[in-house]
């Protein structure tokens, strides 16, 4: 049995629940011991009590000490990871900043779902340091790999997993409303790029009269012309995840054109499908790539073709579950939980 130190981010942060914690009961079946180590502070939490216009800037005392609080409560994680076979890295220790990861135990195995070269203020040091020390880099997509890849070459390019026993479509005599829900499920960073795409939803409601919008975050969304009887807010909580997911018909994901969007794995977008939901999203990185394994949903890049694809979907509910059904498959054979772990048992086996 390999013995595995994993260090997460954060209780509830994506990156650690689906990159690592979901796989440690799979991998202890095929012979890899995970033990997380998860802050007590996650380490994307700002300043507490700092007022809302104030920028970190202003109040740098008080940041400082507070950053050196956060990578204080890495320390638990770094000391096991001496007594570990392996230590497994979710990204950086803290966002933006070099600090300790040259300390931790090797062999080191990073684990990187975003473009972390790109957090500021030194994300470009940080990712160069950390795939350099590093042993083994995982990564989440083609994109990622291809920007590490001059600083490491022991590359695993593996996608995040989506577990298909508990994201599980809900049974169509199972609908209470009939209400033609279009869904988004994000944390609050990435409100903006549902935000971007405003104009093209309130054309939708118009046309589309029992038609809504269904947010699930952790902060209400900010539109400013989309009228309140026409979203849906749920604060984000796991317990109600799979819930909030299959009370959609419908999932979006807009993301933009750039390096940061590139960097992204595309989880919502295959969150959707488990649960067989046609997709509309932006064909940018990993969703391009995804779209293309089977006709599970519509590309949209102007607001034109954000506002075709939601209504032919509301049109045409036959043509939404073929793709919802086709979504799901592709998910199941590519993107299972079960697959995953066991590329990444490979892995961990190989150091």
């Amino acid at each position: 049995m390999i013995d595995v130190a994993a260090l997460t981010s954060g209780r509830n942060l994506p990156s650690s629940r689906y990159r690592i914690r979901q796989h440690i009961a799979p991998l202890a079946g095929l012979g890899v011991s995970v033990r997380e180590y998860c802050p007590a502070i996650d380490k994307w939490a700002g300043v507490p009590g700092k007022p809302h216009g104030l920028s970190n800037r202003q109040v740098l005392p008080v940041y400082a000490l507070w950053q050196g609080v956060k990578l204080g409560a890495r320390l638990p994680g770094l000391l096991k990871s001496h007594a570990a076979d392996v230590t497994w890295l979710n990204k950086e220790l803290l966002p933006g900043y070099p600090t300790l990861e040259s300390w931790l135990g090797k062999p080191l195995i990073a684990d990187i779902d975003d473009a972390i070269w790109l957090t500021p203020p030194f994300g470009n040091r940080v990712a160069r340091k950390l795939a350099q020390h590093a042993d083994v880099l995982i990564v989440g997509n083609e994109y990622l790999a291809n920007w590490f890849e001059r600083y490491n070459r022991n590359i695993h390019i593996v996608p995040t997993a989506i577990d298909t026993r508990l994201f599980q479509p809900r049974g169509s005599m199972e609908r209470t409303e009939s209400v033609f829900t279009i869904g988004w499920i994000g944390s609050q960073g990435n409100l903006a790029y549902l935000e971007s795409i405003e104009d093209g939803l309130v054309e939708v409601c118009k046309r589309c009269v029992d038609a809504r919008l269904l947010v699930v975050s952790d902060r209400r969304p900010g539109f400013r012309r989309l009228g309140a009887d026409k979203v849906v807010y749920r604060p984000w909580r796991e317990s109600n995840e799979v819930a909030d997911i299959q009370d959609m018909d419908v999932g979006l994901m807009p993301l933009p054109d750039s390096e940061w969007g590139k960097g992204k794995c595309a989880f919502k977008m295959l969150q959707y499908m488990a649960m067989e939901k046609p997709v509309v999203v932006s064909p940018v990185g990993m969703n391009a790539r995804i779209l293309e394994m089977g006709d599970l949903g519509f590309r949209a890049e102007s607001e034109a073709d954000w506002v075709n694809a939601l209504v032919n979907l509301y049109e045409d509910r036959q043509q939404a579950r073929r793709m919802g059904i086709v979504g799901r498959k592709v998910v199941q054979t590519n993107f299972d939980l079960t697959v995953i772990s066991e590329k990444l048992a490979a892995i961990f086996k190989s150091v």
